[in-house]
């Protein structure tokens, strides 16, 4: 099972770094706290403080075509949010 799938970058998670040291990642719903966390310590190499993590469903999407109304689901994901330890950064366009 891959824990991470990809991190996310908004406008709000971008504040949240600047002001609190915490990013964002789209991770893996079966995972728990504890696998997030030695994955993007693996991954990333930084120290975790602590980890958040939030389930989404996915909105009910519905649209009008000529056949008639088509409705249907976004995807349902989870969501965690780690905060490093002071002096810590993660540098997502290192690779690029």
């Amino acid at each position: 099972m891959e824990i991470l799938k990809k991190p996310l970058l908004t406008e709000k998670v971008t504040q949240l770094t600047e002001k609190l040291n915490r990013y964002a990642f789209i991770v893996d719903p079966r995972a728990n706290k504890i696998q997030i966390k030695s994955a993007i310590e693996t991954m990333y190499g930084v120290n975790i403080q602590a980890v958040n993590t939030m389930r989404y469903v996915g909105k009910l999407k519905s649209r009008n075509t000529k056949a008639g109304p088509v409705s249907g689901r976004a995807a349902a994901y989870k969501k965690a949010i780690v905060t490093l330890k002071d002096g810590e950064t993660i540098d997502f366009y290192s690779g690029i």
